[in-house]
């Protein structure tokens, strides 16, 4: 394909009918059913569904049909299939539901105003989580079909509960089973790019663990001069059982249960990454002045955030504000857990390895309730060489740079049900959601020039899928 018309085909396409799109899409509040439980009643995801699912029909894209499921209670799928030019069939994944507004937006921004700076950046909520997905898989297509280039058949599933953690999408996955296929390729439009300079293919996500741990010492509050040093404070024993679960000083989760053998593989695309990425690493994250990440080398980083557990605290109960407490020795406190597991970990059996570890034997006989619940990560199947050939080359025509492979620290729930659905295909996980693009927080933007190129990536990687054998 010439690189030159492509590029040129896919930025007037994206600035006449993609952007323009968009803006409308960052208008609607279509929060995901977990954080608008009305969600039907608002009727403000069937505004998003029907905007897209309209957009989409009227490209004038050949062999096109447009079908939007609902099926009793569960949120909508927009189904799309697209006639191949020859053999083959490539899924595409995105999601139309959005994170809740958050605060904090900057002067002159919000979630749902589009804004279009200077330099490219389209902020609102869902623009790049993950809006754009399905407007940058038919950009891609109409550039393919408008240069005359051959494609397998294409489908596109673009559901509405994945920020509620896709619970909606192992229906739609099983009931159109024979629909969608045996794909030779699987392109999943909703994880990152470690900058806007190349193309960027998510090679394993961590899975998550999440509950509370709750100590309890008291049925109500005392005064702490009459309590202290005769009742322990629930804090102290928090710590003491957080200690147990967590090196203090590492980071590193104790029990063994939490623990992988790291492919040397994804070693190797960690030090590639890190040459690529170098100090970035670090100055993406807004450290007060003074503090330091885990380690001083940026591969170690980058294999920690992807392929080793750790443990945040998230939220609590039982501990007023500082401006609203007396002297009081607290009764209980509660906390919530958030644990990243590594790819391969149960979570079954690193739940239990954790309720083992914090309930046994508790300091001075206190109260302790755990609850913990969770979902395994995911690794990419062996890249065959065709893909990994056509990734380097689409990066090399479009940023003039070698891709690079990586595992992501977080967790997409949708990547093991579809690995578990379609186990012989290939995977290409990628995005836009790179340095400072904050999806899940205040100033969510795209990166609207990074996302033009990553469509021509996608254009030229489709065209090059070889025959089915």
């Amino acid at each position: 394909m010439d690189a030159k018309a492509l590029e040129k085909r896919v930025s007037d396409f994206w600035e006449r009918e993609v952007v323009p799109a968009l803006m409308e899409f960052i208008r609607i509040p279509n929060e995901s059913p977990a954080f608008d439980r009305e969600w039907r009643a608002h009727g403000h995801m069937d505004r998003a569904v029907q905007l897209v699912a309209d957009w989409v029909g009227r490209q004038g894209i050949a062999g096109c049909t447009v079908d939007v499921l609902r099926d009793g209670e569960r949120t909508p799928l927009v189904f799309v299939e697209i006639e191949g030019r020859r053999e083959g069939t490539v899924v595409i994944y995105g999601h139309l539901d959005k994170q809740p507004p958050m605060v904090g937006w900057r002067d002159g921004l919000g979630p749902w105003t589009p804004v279009l700076s200077k330099d490219g950046k389209l902020y609102g909520r869902g623009s790049g989580d993950d809006g754009y997905a399905v407007f940058a898989a038919v950009s891609a297509i109409e550039a393919l079909q408008a240069l005359g280039a051959e494609h397998p058949r294409i489908v596109l599933l673009i559901e509405c509960s994945e920020e509620s953690g896709s619970h909606d999408l192992p229906h739609y996955l099983n009931s159109c089973k024979k629909r969608i296929g045996r794909p030779e390729l699987v392109i999943c439009l909703d994880s990152g790019c470690g900058n806007y300079e190349r193309l960027w293919c998510t090679t394993s996500l961590r899975g998550l663990l999440m509950g509370s741990l709750k100590v309890e010492v008291l049925d109500e509050g005392v005064h702490s001069g009459m309590a202290g040093g005769i009742v322990p404070s629930p804090i102290r024993i928090l710590r003491r059982l957080l200690d147990r679960l967590e090196d203090p000083d590492t980071g590193d989760l104790r029990p063994e249960a939490f623990h992988v053998e790291i492919p040397q593989e994804r070693i190797e695309q960690a030090r590639q990454a890190a040459e690529a990425l170098g100090n970035s690493v670090v100055k993406d994250f807004p450290f007060v002045a003074g503090a330091r990440p885990e380690s001083d080398s940026v591969e170690e980083l980058l294999i920690r955030s992807s392929w080793k557990a750790a443990l945040a605290i998230t939220g609590q109960e039982g501990i007023p504000a500082p401006g609203e407490g007396g002297n009081v020795l607290l009764p209980f406190v509660k906390v919530k857990l958030s644990i990243r597991i590594p790819p391969g970990v149960d979570p079954g059996r690193a739940g239990q390895a954790a309720r083992d570890v914090l309930q046994a034997d508790p300091p001075y006989g206190a109260r302790v309730t755990v609850s913990l619940g969770g979902m395994s990560g995911w690794e990419a199947p062996p890249m065959a060489p065709w893909l990994g050939e056509a990734l380097h080359a689409a990066s090399r025509a479009f940023f003039g740079r070698d891709a690079r492979l990586f595992g992501a620290g977080g967790t997409i729930p949708f990547m093991p049900m579809i690995g578990r659905h379609f186990p012989e295909a290939q995977f290409l996980t990628t995005g836009v959601l790179g340095p400072h693009s904050n999806a899940h927080g205040p100033n969510e933007f795209l990166h609207v020039p990074f996302a033009k190129k990553l469509c021509c990536c996608l254009a030229q990687i489709i065209a090059e899928i070889p025959p089915r054998t």
